[in-house]
């Protein structure tokens, strides 16, 4: 089955996505992540003008089939949440590149971006698990 990659995004391991929006990072989870959790049931979200690190976990989503933490790909403070993710969060589901964003974050240090995967890479990654 094809996976739905956009090449314009960048990639973490643990399946999050990041999208540059100004100076901003716009952060959700893949297609692969959400097929593979099945219905999104919830999403805890951080408080805007948390402090994010790099790799730590900043939240969790659960599904029908399991609870998943989720993971800054980038350190920086947390500047806006899709609070409509609280009552409906299956739109992780039907759009998870689009409407199911999870946060915006002001990064500390935007080269930290340049250790993400980018889209071939995260493809190759999906493959090889």
């Amino acid at each position: 089955m094809a996976e739905n990659i956009p090449a314009d995004l960048k990639y973490t391991r643990e399946h999050e996505w990041t999208r540059a929006k100004g100076h901003l990072i716009v952060v959700g989870i893949t297609d692969h992540a959400q097929s593979s959790l099945g219905d999104v049931v919830y999403v805890e979200l951080p408080k805007v003008g948390a402090s994010l690190t790099e790799g730590k976990q900043f939240g969790v989503i659960e599904s029908t089939k399991a609870v998943s933490e989720l993971y800054s790909p980038v350190s920086g403070k947390v500047v806006n949440v899709n609070q409509a993710l609280v009552d409906n969060p299956s739109t992780v589901n039907t759009d998870p590149y689009g409407e199911g964003w999870i946060l915006e974050v002001e990064p500390s240090d935007t080269k930290q971006l340049d250790g993400l995967l980018d889209a071939a890479a995260y493809t190759a990654l999906l493959q090889n698990t």
